[in-house]
């Protein structure tokens, strides 16, 4: 048989008492063979042992019926399912428990190295052993978007026709990377990347299980969340990265194995640095750090230090922050402390929180760090901000009577007997477009909020704006608008 096909799960896979589902021929002495890693060992063999995706589990879910040996669509539905999510969330897990399902028989391929050929092979298999032996063939293609539309094509009939339940995983977008006819026959499933609780749950079911680490080692707390930081949702670099802890751990205190002997191993934060060569980042998202280095982040960009912004920014997302709120606080940053200094900064902010929301990690960081070269090298002023403040402040002290008449609506019946809009001048049948008129209330007459600076684009609308004002309140007179063009 092809390397292509695995039936073996695990080294605890069994065969099942009506031979239905074989795993590698049997099981084999566990000394004659080589110790399968920590995340094989540990895949779950029921959905109860599935750690997140509670949104995909609940009773009477697809994914339950075909765990269960049912039909996930019903007597005339679909009965292959597609998984689509971030790697380590627990497609490859979700289509082994489904295996187990009584009566069924497990092949894997990976659209990496399988062909035509190969879809073809297990597809006439599968058939043989649906009318001859009543077995179910449970056919689970992993990176099914890297199959081009004619090796999809070839899984057609058998998905059609039943003589396969395929479970397909992938990464991408099935909309745009599976042909519509398969995607039709399948029910799309979504899975979502695991949560801190989830990875920190694994593991701690890795350490004391015995097809994990059987309690041969203990956390700390310093290095269990290390390694949930790490993990940053997924499952197998969770467990990949504690085998790794636990056996730098064992070697330095002179243990092999759970025939070590003796109390547990401490697993401290230093071993787990270590043994995954990852400083840990001293960061807590809830407490003191967050708000510490945030704190930082922002002073830094508004003092222009770009280099030190770029290095709270670099712990921040090493230490797992989410950077949707990193690009929240550069859009504040943009508006508070660039403002009309540099008016394209608060776009480059805006544009980097959308691309930011689009793609995501990793990729997200070089995104993230155009915008924050942007904002802290750009000239700078508040006085936007100071304005805004300055007239919350007016109004919340009472300030400011009514609206002039002339600004008032004037659209609706009777507004005319009101006096409302009598006397207002058009400002585009002026001069330049700018009327001397009295726009704020009686009260706030000749009242400025808006001071600029003298910094960036602010230097020249310094000028613009006070023309405008002496024009506007009529204490000069002159035919030139700075900026205008005129």
């Amino acid at each position: 048989m092809s390397d292509l096909f695995s039936s073996a799960l695990d080294d605890d896979d069994e065969t099942d008492d009506a031979g239905a589902l074989t795993f590698g021929g049997g099981k084999q002495p566990a000394s004659s063979r080589p110790r399968s890693p920590l995340a094989v060992r540990m895949r779950p063999r029921t959905l109860e042992e599935v750690v997140g995706q509670q949104h995909l589990l609940g009773p009477g879910s697809p994914l339950q019926m075909l765990a269960a040996g049912g039909n996930a669509g019903g007597p005339a539905g679909p009965a292959s399912v597609m998984l689509w999510g971030p790697p380590g969330t627990g497609k490859t897990t979700l289509a082994h428990v489904i295996a187990r399902g009584p009566g069924r028989k497990f092949v894997e391929l990976s659209a990496i190295t399988a062909g035509v050929k190969d879809v073809r092979r297990v597809m006439d298999q599968a058939l043989t052993d649906r009318d001859l032996h009543g077995r179910t063939t449970v056919l689970f293609l992993d990176e099914i978007h890297r199959f081009n539309k004619a090796q999809q094509d070839a899984l057609l009939p058998g998905v059609e026709n039943r003589w396969v339940v395929l479970i397909a995983a992938t990464t991408e977008n099935p909309s745009f990377s599976v042909v519509s006819p398969l995607l039709s026959r399948s029910i799309l499933l979504t899975l979502k990347p695991l949560t801190n609780d989830d990875i920190q749950g694994l593991l701690e079911r890795a350490l004391v299980d015995q097809r994990g680490l059987d309690g041969v080692v203990t956390l700390t707390d310093e290095a269990l969340d290390h390694l949930v930081r790490l993990a940053s949702g997924d499952a197998r670099r969770a467990l990949t990265t504690l085998e790794a802890a636990a056996g730098v751990a064992l070697s330095e205190n002179g243990a092999t194995g759970p025939q070590g002997g003796g109390d547990p191993v401490l697993v401290d934060l230093a071993v787990a640095e270590r043994a995954i060569d990852a400083a840990a980042v001293r960061y807590d998202r809830a407490g003191d750090q967050h708000y510490d280095i945030i704190s930082a982040f922002i002073k830094s960009v508004r003092g222009s230090d770009v280099d030190a912004a770029l290095h709270y920014l670099a712990r921040m997302l090493e230490a797992g922050e989410d950077p949707r709120f990193i690009s929240r606080r550069i859009m504040i940053s943009a508006a508070e402390d660039v403002g009309m200094a540099d008016p394209t900064a608060l776009q480059t902010a805006v544009a980097a929180a959308q691309a930011v929301a689009l793609i995501g990690m990793p990729e997200a960081r070089i995104i993230l760090a155009e915008a924050v070269v942007h904002v802290a090298t750009a000239p700078k002023s508040n006085a936007a901000y100071m304005g805004i403040n300055a007239a919350i402040a007016d109004v919340r002290a009472g300030k400011g009577t009514m609206v002039p008449p002339p600004l008032r609506d004037a659209h609706y019946a009777g507004s005319a007997g009101l006096g409302h809009g009598k006397g207002y001048i058009y400002a585009h049948d002026s001069p330049h477009s700018i009327a001397t008129q009295q726009y704020p209330p009686d009260d706030l007459v000749g009242k400025n909020y808006y001071v600029p600076t003298a910094n960036g684009v602010e230097r020249d609308l310094g000028v613009r704006v006070e023309r405008l004002r002496s024009i506007i309140r009529g204490t000069t007179t002159g035919s030139k608008v700075p900026g205008s063009g005129t």
